[in-house]
């Protein structure tokens, strides 16, 4: 398909920038992403209104009513080629980058970041100030995935691949890349390299003691992410999602 139709597509829900296989792995789709970066190769820098220099053929998309998706007032943007599902709300100011997926029933508050290609579930809530990092290059490189029903706390970072699986918790201020270890304190474990949190786990942020002699001597420690348990009734209730708001 040629780079307009694939923007419709993904607008559309019809194609992903990432798929999963039958083993719950997912990965990137490269044909996708080449027909993205394809679709910037043919535009041509213009002005849009209120002094904003972009590409003419990725537009911010707009929605009417019938779209079911409420994007309240105050600076929030939806860029060309990203899918918005029936039911989301979007509070000011958010941007959604173009390939991005958002499932029904999501909530992207205020300040947040859903970059190109991201992947987000269905009644996820991403609450103030998450910023989920994109990925277009390198053009195999898989984008940041929140599956369904998870909910990242307020000032989150997810960068570099990193894939949250369904109903896991993340706490406000955690920051997750390829290279922050996450400890599971509940199974006694650290996860591999690249694996996913798991499901319905609830992460905190936390600290280890830097591995230096040197570091030690200064009393240095790094960032790390704590699975300190694993979601129950109680915690259930806390996190339930409000219908009436959508």
């Amino acid at each position: 398909m040629n780079w307009l139709e694939l923007l419709n597509n993904l607008e559309n829900g019809i194609v992903r920038a990432a798929t999963q296989d039958e083993n719950g792995q997912w990965h990137a789709n490269v044909e996708v992403k080449k027909g993205i970066l394809e679709a910037f190769k043919n535009g041509a820098n213009i002005e849009f209104p209120g002094g904003f220099v972009d590409k003419d053929n990725l537009a911010p998309r707009g929605f009417s009513a019938q779209d079911n998706v409420r994007m309240v007032p105050g600076g929030s943007s939806v860029r060309r080629g990203a899918h918005v599902a029936s039911g989301t709300i979007i509070m000011p100011p958010a941007y959604v980058n173009i390939g991005a997926y958002v499932g029904a029933g999501t909530m992207v508050d205020s300040n947040v970041l859903v970059g190109s290609c991201a992947q987000i579930g269905e009644n996820v809530h991403l609450s103030a100030a998450v910023q989920i990092g994109g990925v277009l290059e390198p053009i195999g490189a898989s984008p940041v995935v929140v599956e369904d029903d998870a909910f990242i706390g307020a000032g989150c970072v997810l960068v570099e691949g990193v894939v949250i699986k369904k109903g896991a918790v993340l706490a406000p201020g955690v920051r997750l890349s390829a290279t922050i270890p996450v400890y599971d304190c509940v199974n006694e474990r650290v996860l591999d390299k690249g694996e996913a949190i798991p499901e319905n786990a609830i992460v905190i942020p936390g600290s280890r003691p830097s591995s230096s002699e040197w570091g030690k001597a200064q009393g240095l420690s790094m960032s790390c992410a704590l699975i300190v348990k694993y979601r129950d009734e109680q915690s259930d209730a806390s996190l339930e999602l409000e219908d009436i708001l959508r």
